[in-house]
């Protein structure tokens, strides 16, 4: 194998390829042209000495040497994207990307309308939000703030704890209109419930909790958080929201007592970006304005 350095041009279309499966899927996401996507990817295995990936009429499959090299090139493409955005303004500045990572309910229903108070404020700031339910890893520089539900344990991260989702069961209006009020657990088995599919881990949870959703007790499954909510707010049936949420849209508490529970919610960053003004700005700036929310719906 030829051990001459390698331009990051080239493996970071060895990785688009990776990722979409053809040359011409990975000179899209790239904007370049397909003949340039061509020429890197033949430049690259010429300079490795070994074949990266088959051609076939089904696009290009990579071969056990290009799959063992796909960690480096995700590695290195993170550490790209955290050079561009290191490099986007100076440090003192209130300028910049910040880029924010979250889970989709939160990320959805939740911070945009915090983030538009810090755009307002900070109108110079480009804020990247990274939205999955994957714990990003803030030592790897994968966000530069990230919002969980769980207390971030990565070494030199700095937490802030900045407020509680209040969980219970809710329906609409309309659908208690029509089917009546639950006046106890056991009446649950007439209702439509909306709960987990596959998360046996959640759906063991909720049990705990006293909401049993096994996939014999519910009506609609699916492990998307976004989608139960959005199931829930369609009047679909009965099933767990957060007391923020649900005031927000007009839902109905039902069985209070039934199901009962808090979810902590934390903001972190990496301890070496305190540093950094506008990755401090929108640290404070966000954690604020989360404490806010968490706590005024009450």
């Amino acid at each position: 194998m030829n051990t001459s350095p390698l331009q990051w041009e080239t493996q970071r279309v060895f990785l688009a390829v990776l990722r979409t499966g053809s040359l011409s899927a990975a000179a899209r996401v790239l904007g370049i042209a397909q003949a340039t996507a061509r020429r890197r990817i033949d430049e690259l295995e010429k300079s490795v000495g070994l074949n990266l990936f088959v051609r076939s009429p089904k696009g290009l499959m990579p071969t056990d040497t290009a799959r063992e090299l796909i960690s480096h090139a995700e590695s290195m493409a993170l550490a790209a994207e955290a050079f561009t955005r290191a490099a986007s303004a100076e440090a003192s500045a209130c300028a910049g990307t910040v880029r924010v990572t979250s889970t989709p309910l939160l990320g959805v229903e939740v911070l945009p309308s915090l983030l538009r108070e810090i755009r307002s404020a900070e109108p110079q700031l480009t804020l990247e939000m990274s939205i999955t339910n994957r714990l990003q890893d803030l030592t790897l520089q994968e966000a530069d703030v990230a919002v969980r539900i769980r207390r971030p344990s990565e070494a030199s991260v700095v937490t802030r704890y900045v407020g509680d989702l209040h969980v219970g069961l809710y329906a609409t209006e309309e659908l208690l209109a029509q089917q009546g009020i639950p006046r106890n657990a056991s009446e649950l088995a007439h209702y439509p419930l909306i709960g987990p599919d596959r998360n046996l881990t959640e759906i063991a949870f909720l049990q705990q909790q006293g909401f049993a959703c096994s996939a014999r007790h519910t009506a609609i499954r699916t492990d998307n958080h976004l989608a139960q909510f959005a199931a829930l707010r369609a009047g679909l049936g009965i099933g767990v929201c957060s007391r923020q949420l649900a005031q927000r849209h007009g839902l109905v508490r039902v069985l209070a007592e039934q199901v009962d529970f808090r979810m902590d919610v934390w903001i972190a960053m990496h301890h070496d970006l305190k540093r950094v003004r506008r990755i401090a700005r929108v640290f404070e700036t966000l954690g604020q304005a989360l404490s806010r929310f968490l706590q005024n719906s009450r």
